[in-house]
């Protein structure tokens, strides 16, 4: 496919010098900005010299005690400032970061940390993580002293942490093993590593499981290489303006730019384009273990932004969301905002130009997945050459083609609706020791190793990637295909619509049906024929929902995501 001429100007369609360790994005930060903030947490910061040193603790700790080079290392932690000192400190150590979502059950970290074979994890001392870590850790690996304790009073502001030990407000757990080990302990009596484990750029860094919106989660193994490369594409693909009339330049580097960290890093897409981007370009990173925190909800987070003043904020729609229908948005400032990166579900159209109007930045929307590290395609970060309703182009070194839904081996012609594959340095090594997946995901085509998505879309004619669902989200009305974001956007648009999902009940007569799940806006009413009313005037027949079910919340995933894998359980029950 020929370059499109909305490509972003100046912007390389390849670039090199990705294939290193990841520890070296703090290194190579902490060389060029040893002084300059990289966490900032509750008005607490830590410079990335601090971050580093820190890390080479941690590092030394692990060393010292057995572990040896690939052994993975579970974090069951939120947004804390600890979190990068101890992903750096693995890998510095030479393992392997298993990312684990805090709010897991017992069993569900139990698996996870019996599939991955972990034997460390790191908690935070809290009543309820504490206690899930104890109970989730029998049966594993995980030894019987390998537990390491963070607990946030030394982390805060000092008036901060006296007053919450006073008030018995910060998070302590009920009671403590004596066996276990505290990170405060650890990074107070163990002396720096004098030179990290060397890795090869291939071997494996991170193991992140998949979210499971489609089925039961598996562990993808990200290498070096495929989130390193992953961070550097980002930066020379996103092109701003710094200040009003400047001409778009790759983002600035040494303390220009703070991000918010809201969305998980122990998720693909906060890891890279937010906690790893910030530690890459010597960025400020703002710790925000709870963005729900707050009455209404959301309002503590908004308070941090109006003080901290991001520059960058990477979330998912339905965080854009929860900002603009925050009944006090406009008591908060948030000008402070230049550029918005959308991604993990689609970004309806009004939201996005809802979000645009009330803050003067620009939001662009990106695509990937977990097993690629995560971004594999991105609008243009420009105005004029972005298209809403599309994730744009791939970015550099990244080949995307469109194949049969049967074998997933041949390519289609342009405009046309396949399965998105795609082959590049982001896409991960493979499942964790499960062949039976990766055969199931990997083709080759044309001598190149493609991952196939699992999603639905095609090209247009300018060459921008439009995606127009998942394979399992298909609803089949009477044999036509009706694909739930398309009904979505539609409901999107309503004025008194804060979310919305669609998924496809059986029907007696046409197969299946359209059903739609609505929340709506903070204080609005609005009934099913008025929402029938408007589908009709927007949507073909068999695309417009059958049935109409209001909800104060639709489901969730730890990341934003609407789960419509949740709704059609619920349905069936």
């Amino acid at each position: 496919m020929k370059k499109s001429p909305y490509w972003p100007d100046g912007v390389p369609t390849k670039i090199n010098g990705f294939k290193k360790p990841l520890y070296d994005l703090l290194d190579q930060s902490a060389n060029l900005y040893p002084d300059k903030t990289y966490t900032i947490f509750q008005g607490a910061t830590k410079t990335f010299k601090q971050v580093r040193d820190y890390a080479d603790r941690v590092a030394n700790f692990l060393k010292k005690n057995g572990l040896k080079k690939g052994d993975r290392v579970a974090i069951f932690l939120p947004n804390l400032p600890q979190y990068p000192v101890i992903f750096f400190g693995v890998l510095k150590a030479g393992g392997v970061c298993v990312n684990c979502n805090p709010l897991y059950t017992p069993g569900e970290l139990n698996h996870q940390l019996k599939d991955s074979g972990a034997t460390w994890v790191f908690c935070m001392d809290h009543p309820q993580f504490y206690k899930t870590a104890l109970e989730a850790t029998e049966g594993t690996d995980v030894g019987k002293n390998n537990i390491v304790i963070c607990n946030i009073k030394n982390w805060l502001p000092k008036v901060k942490s006296i007053l919450g030990s006073l008030l018995g407000k910060i998070p302590k757990a009920e009671s403590h093993r004596p066996e276990h080990k505290f990170l405060d302990d650890i990074l107070n009596n163990t002396p720096p590593i004098e030179k990290n484990q060397e890795v090869d750029p291939d071997d494996p860094a991170v193991l992140i499981y998949t979210g499971g919106t489609t089925g039961l989660p598996k562990g993808a193994v990200l290498t070096h290489t495929n989130l390193v490369f992953d961070v550097m594409a980002l930066e020379q693909y996103i092109r701003i303006s710094h200040e009003e009339g400047a001409p778009p330049e790759p983002p600035r580097k040494g303390g220009f730019h703070c991000y918010l960290g809201v969305l998980p890093w122990y998720h693909s897409f906060g890891l890279t384009v937010c906690m790893l981007a910030a530690c890459s370009s010597g960025s400020r990173l703002i710790c925000i273990p709870d963005p729900r925190a707050g009455n209404p909800p959301f309002t503590e987070v908004l308070k941090q932004v109006e003080k901290f003043k991001p520059t960058f904020v990477v979330g998912v729609p339905t965080l854009f969301s929860a900002f603009i229908n925050h009944p006090l948005i406009d008591k908060f400032d948030l000008t402070s905002i230049i550029c918005c990166a959308s991604g993990g579900a689609p970004l309806p159209v009004e939201l996005a130009k809802e979000f645009e109007r009330k803050t003067g930045c620009i939001i662009y929307e990106g695509y990937g997945l977990t097993e690629t590290s995560p971004v594999i395609c991105a609008n243009p970060s420009d105005k004029k050459k972005r298209r809403f309703g599309t994730v744009g182009f791939p970015v550099p070194n990244t080949e995307i083609k469109i194949v049969d839904l049967d074998t997933g081996t041949i390519e289609l012609p342009q405009g046309e609706d396949g399965e998105i594959a795609v082959s590049g340095p982001q896409v991960m090594k493979g499942y964790w020791k499960n062949p039976q997946a990766d055969a199931q995901v990997f083709r080759e085509i044309e001598g190149k190793r493609f991952f196939l998505t699992g999603d639905i879309g095609h090209f247009d004619k300018d060459g921008f990637l439009v995606i127009t669902d998942r394979k399992k989200d298909l609803i089949i009305v009477g044999g036509f295909n009706c694909y739930p974001r398309e009904v979505e956007e539609v409901l999107y648009a309503h004025p008194k619509v804060a979310q919305a999902a669609v998924i496809g009940v059986p029907h007696p007569k046409s197969g299946e049906v359209v059903k739609a799940f609505i929340q709506l806006k903070e204080g609005e009413s609005a009934t099913e024929e008025e929402i029938l009313e408007f589908c009709k005037e927007r949507l073909a027949g068999y695309k417009r929902p059958r049935y109409i079910e209001f909800r104060k919340e639709l489901p969730t995933s730890a990341v934003g995501k609407v789960l419509r894998r949740v709704l059609r359980e619920e349905e069936r029950t």
